[in-house]
């Protein structure tokens, strides 16, 4: 049940991650690095479903025996095929990377072929038994498994050493990624090793312990999940970023209602120029919501620069007005402003930044924040 369960868990996030990912390869095509990533993860998508019994059960059944198994195997050579790669392009200049990873195909295609001929020529019966029930003895069995694995733990190591090299220099949130890259990658590695080891010993007649395959085994059921991980953890957190900021902006567009409908109405030529949403969920997306909140932080400011002269005159003050005591004087300004009263032509201070922040934009916004808060409440 846990398997199953976590078996669920992991589609869900590898398939997620691979349908983002494909949209980012299509905004920028040019992206080596991100198409990598991305032919990467749509290999281990690819081999998932090979992976589930139910799956693999279907794939023989409109195949052959072992077809399922084949499959898998090809997609998981091309998984780690492609994570090099993307060291790969990360390492070195276009051009080079560009040639490195061609020459890389040469040992995939080559075992990719080999695995492929020997499952050809396996007997039927003995194609579709699992590593620990396979038949070592049988030579089309030995060659399938002791290619794929030489493969594998030859890409892996390659990979493992550049993931360490490069989650030294990195910084957060790629760094933890890689740290989960390396762990998982550490795990495959000693596990296609380990199994490796077994296959020579088992080709030459020996025995090998159960707990040895099966332990290998389970590392290797554990390291796959994390390594899915490691790649999308810092495609997530960065996309949990931007939830947060997509929310705060429209908490704060929200929270800066009541100041920016009593300004509006006053100064209504103010207003920027609002662009029309193609389709009604446009409304929705962060680009909208971010446009409306910097088009209402902006609007917000400028009215309370024009009101501020006869905020000056109806709290009679020449120094800057706090958010609260401009909120408590603002409705008496804007209806002198309407009646045409003469104010001085010098503005006044209006809600500043306190200075307990960094003086940017959000500083700026906590004060407009706070003196349409008290203007909300001075109404009820």
């Amino acid at each position: 049940m846990a398997l199953t369960v976590l078996s669920l868990v992991l589609a869900v996030v590898l398939y997620g991650s691979l349908l983002w990912t494909g949209r980012q390869v299509l905004r920028d095509p040019s992206d080596r690095m991100l198409r990598a990533v991305f032919l990467c993860l749509l290999c281990a998508g690819l081999s998932f479903p090979f992976g589930v019994p139910a799956g693999a059960r279907l794939m023989n059944g409109l195949t052959a025996d072992g077809a399922a198994k084949l499959a898998q195997n090809l997609c998981l050579l091309g998984t780690v095929h492609f994570l090099g790669c993307f060291f790969i392009h990360a390492a070195s200049d276009p051009a080079a990377a560009t040639a490195r990873a061609r020459r890389q195909t040469v040992p995939l295609a080559a075992t990719a072929a080999v695995i492929t001929l020997a499952m050809v020529l396996t007997p039927g019966g003995e194609r579709s038994h699992t590593y620990a029930t396979a038949d070592m003895r049988e030579p089309g069995v030995a060659v399938f498994y002791l290619m794929a694995g030489a493969y594998l733990t030859y890409a892996l190591a390659v990979a493992l050493v550049w993931t360490v090299r490069y989650a030294r220099l990195a910084g957060r949130p790629l760094v933890t990624g890689l740290w989960m890259l390396t762990a998982a990658l550490a795990g495959m590695v000693l596990a296609s090793a380990v199994r490796e080891a077994a296959t020579l010993v088992r080709l030459l007649g020996g025995e090998v312990p159960h707990p040895v395959i099966v332990g290998a085994k389970l590392v290797l059921d554990l390291a796959i999940p994390l390594f899915v991980a490691g790649v999308v953890f810092p495609g997530l957190v960065t996309r949990w970023a931007s939830i947060r900021l997509w929310w705060h902006h429209g908490r704060v567009y929200r929270g800066l209602a009541p100041l920016w409908t009593e300004l509006h109405a006053a100064f209504p030529e103010d207003a920027l120029e609002r662009t029309r949403p193609d389709r009604w969920w446009d409304v929705l997306t962060p680009r909208s919501v971010h446009r409306r909140y910097y088009r209402r932080v902006i609007e917000c400011r400028d009215g309370l620069v024009r009101i501020s002269p006869h905020l000056a005159l109806v709290a009679d003050t020449e120094v800057p007005l706090e958010p609260e005591v401009a909120a408590l004087h603002l409705r008496t300004a804007l209806r002198a402003y309407a009646a045409g009263d003469e104010a001085p032509s010098q503005a006044v201070p209006v809600a500043l930044p306190d200075g307990d922040g960094d003086g940017g934009l959000e500083d700026d916004v906590r004060q407009l924040t706070r003196m349409s808060e008290a203007l909300a409440a001075s109404r009820a």
